[in-house]
């Protein structure tokens, strides 16, 4: 069950707008999402087409692209808040957000770049990201995949993991090397992204990719991608990640992903939160039916007290990813405060989650309950965009200095 009505936005990022956006994602998440989470996430079911339209149709894929290239033309505080909602639903319909916004537009041609603006905001070019690799994941300096050039294009061969929507998506982001640092640079020097353009439900010429199993997070596969000499042309290069609309175009490969993480880790508190709420709202029902020594759960001291700290947890991490949130959209860093608000949000929401299990009792021990799913999906949260470690690494590093 989940509450007909969303938590009112705090005052200071309270507009109509915003309220009335907020409202329409609660109310997709709950009437639309939901049935269909319920339905495939104990299959390990994969999100519908159907259903990635119908967020197409709703403009959600275009939240942050400006207007004038078809978008919604707002920010990452609404980017962050329509994720938040339908992650309540399923994480992952809260994931796939982030495969449109302008993701893969970079190209060096900017004609090109206009009409990929206008199909990513229709959420007609929907892309997966494949940074990571077996032996480089939170460390990206260390990719190994190498791009060699052969005349007009570059051959890509290398393993990359954790490509998630690698096989439908419409094209796939690989970051390669170009060549080895240089004496006195940085270990990142010569890292730069690249556009792989696909037909949804194959893989290119060269590359071949498997299912990675995971616990959690279903919705759509994760992929282990093996590259084989992939040729990608020149005009596919890209000039940045993650196709953050805020980014100096010309701030080169490598130089745009800290904006992109930073912008990322608001977006997974954001969905940590919605998790949390779920597991929240649905404790909230369950007390109240659930009858034990001939009175509701939800008599019992204990357990409200231990909703009541679960509410404030929730509440606390909401309000200050909205402040980060609106930070970045002033055009602040805010590295540190990204870092801090990945950490809070998604490590409160496996304490939350797990005693929303608790308060279950057997049931929720059980797929009969939607409470292990988020659960389960909680736990992905501390781990992926950076895990709480690397956060904390962050954090101390401005703290104390590396």
């Amino acid at each position: 069950m989940m509450q007909a009505s969303p938590p009112e936005l705090l005052s200071p990022w309270r507009t109509e707008k915003r309220v009335a956006l907020q409202a329409d994602a609660r109310a997709f998440a709950r009437e639309t999402v939901l049935p269909i989470a319920d339905e495939l996430d104990p299959k390990k079911g994969e999100m519908p087409r159907s259903l990635i339209d119908a967020i197409g149709q709703k403009g959600w894929f275009g939240i942050t692209i400006p207007e004038d290239s078809g978008g919604l033309g707002l920010g990452i505080f609404e980017y962050c808040l329509v994720s938040e909602e339908l992650a309540r639903a399923w994480l992952s319909v809260g994931s796939i957000l982030a495969r449109g916004q302008g993701l893969g537009t970079q190209t060096l041609d900017p004609d090109r770049r206009a009409a990929l603006l206008q199909k990513s905001a229709r959420g007609q070019w929907i892309g997966s990201i494949a940074l990571s690799e077996p032996e480089a994941g939170s460390d990206l300096a260390g990719v190994e995949t190498r791009a060699v050039r052969d005349g007009d294009t570059w051959l890509l061969t290398g393993t990359k993991r954790w490509a998630g929507f690698a096989l439908h998506a419409d094209f796939i982001e690989v970051l390669a090397r170009t060549r080895d640092p240089k004496e006195g640079e940085p270990r990142s020097a010569g890292l730069e992204p690249f556009l792989v353009v696909k037909k949804p439900g194959t893989f290119p010429a060269g590359m071949t990719g498997h299912v990675i199993d995971k616990v959690g997070y279903h919705g759509f596969m994760t992929y282990q991608l093996e590259l084989d000499a992939v040729r990608v042309p020149e005009a596919d290069r890209l000039t940045g990640l993650y196709g953050d609309q805020g980014a100096d175009a010309d701030a080169g490969g490598f130089a745009s992903v800290q904006r992109g993480l930073n912008i990322a880790r608001v977006h997974t508190a954001a969905r940590a939160v919605g998790v949390a709420q779920g597991a929240l709202e649905d404790t909230w029902a369950y007390l109240q039916e659930r009858e034990q020594f001939g009175q509701a759960l939800a008599e019992f001291q204990a357990l409200r007290f231990a909703l009541a700290d679960m509410a404030a947890d929730v509440a606390q991490a909401r309000a200050y990813w909205h402040q980060v949130a609106h930070l970045l959209d002033a055009g602040e860093p805010a590295e540190t405060e990204s870092a801090q608000v990945k950490l809070l949000a998604t490590e409160m929401a496996v304490r939350v989650t797990n005693q929303a299990m608790q308060l279950h009792g057997g049931n929720g021990y059980t797929t009969e309950r939607r409470v292990e799913r988020y659960w389960r999906d909680a736990r992905l949260t501390t781990i992926f965009e950076g895990t709480s470690e690397i956060q904390r690494r962050i954090i101390s590093d401005r703290l104390l200095g590396k």
